[in-house]
Formats: C-alpha cells, structure tokens, sequence
C-alpha cells in the first residue's frame, strides 16, 4: 500500500475514533454539556489533536446528526428487504433500534431537535426527516403481516405508532443502571402487534 494511502486511513481512522468517543459524551451531555476536553478524554487523545480533525464541537455534532439521520432513514428504507415474514422483518429491526450504538445516535437526534444552539447543518438534516416518513415507509409490513394473519387486526397506522412509541420509550432508558437488556425482550415486545 502507497504511503499516502496509509496516511489517510490513518486519518480516517482517527476521525472515527474521534466520532465514536463524542457520539457517546453527546448522548450523556448533550450539545450544552459536552465540551472538546471530554471528546478527547473519551476517545484517549490530546484536545490538541483533536482540534487537528474538527474545527469545534459543533462541527463533529453537526456530521453526527447528518449520519444518524442517514443510518435511519436508510435501515427504516430497507426493513421491507429484510429475509423473512412480516414478524420477522420487525424483530430484526427491533433489535437494531435497541442496540446500544443505535441507542447513542437516537439521542443525538432527540436532542438536536430540542436543543437549543444546534448548528445550522444539523438543523437542515432534521429538517429532511419526519416522522410521518417512517411510519409511512413500514405500514406496508403492518399491512402485510395483518393480510397474512400474524399481526392482530385494526388501524395499522395506530398499531404501529404505539409499537414505535413503546421502542423509543425504551430506547430513552439507562439499561446500563436499570441492568435490563431490551434486546432479550424483543418477542414480548412484539406482541403489541402480535395475536
């Protein structure tokens, strides 16, 4: 390999380090509370290097949010490709929206649209994503998992938004103090659709 490719692997690897280290302090501080010191100590680097990579901590928040809302619209995009029935399409969503790397980002975006301050690019990337979207691009698996006898009968759209409501509720809670693994109870979870 060419030494300038290492070199920017190097630096991209760095970034990453970086990002992973400030989407963790962003999803415990917030914007507010979270400063290029606590970057830096969580990811185990100098704040001088850090400031090598990102101008400020607007900056690494605001391309944070850009790729939470990407990540999301793309897994919630795909769920219809996913292998399986209905039910097992929603399972392996679920699980992925209860993972804990999915959980940090998910906060990122509450919080970007609450708090506020938030950085003009993060504004403009919670501006593309909506709710609605996300309900309108699963209700085909509600429909087809009613149709298909594996999911109870009634309003597919207020079924699903009561299951969504009950992942995010859960999705906003501190596992780690709570000593609860919501990925372990995904089937009793499902059952909100379930007959």
């Amino acid at each position: 390999m060419p030494r300038i490719a290492k070199s920017e692997q190097a630096i991209d690897e760095r970034k990453d380090q970086i990002k992973r280290a400030a989407l963790k302090v962003f999803a415990e501080k917030g914007l507010v509370g979270t400063k290029m010191s606590m970057i830096a100590e969580e990811a185990g680097i100098s704040q001088g290097l850090s400031y090598k990579y990102f101008e400020s901590k607007d900056e690494i928040f605001a391309l944070l949010v850009e790729e939470a809302i990407e990540e999301s619209h793309n897994a919630i995009k795909n769920i219809g490709q996913l292998s399986g029935s209905p039910l097992e399409q929603m399972r392996a969503f679920t699980l992925r929206l209860l993972d804990e790397n999915h959980k940090h980002y998910f906060l990122l975006v509450q919080q970007a649209q609450k708090t506020e301050g938030v950085p003009d690019k993060a504004k403009e990337a919670i501006k593309r994503y909506s709710p609605r979207d996300t309900i309108e691009l699963m209700l085909p698996i509600i429909v087809r998992g009613q149709q298909e006898g594996q999911f109870v009968e009634g309003d597919p759209y207020k079924r699903l938004l009561l299951f969504l409501s009950v992942v995010t509720g859960l999705m906003l809670q501190d596992t780690t103090a709570l000593g609860i693994d919501w990925t372990q109870e995904v089937d009793h979870l499902l059952c909100i659709l379930t007959k």
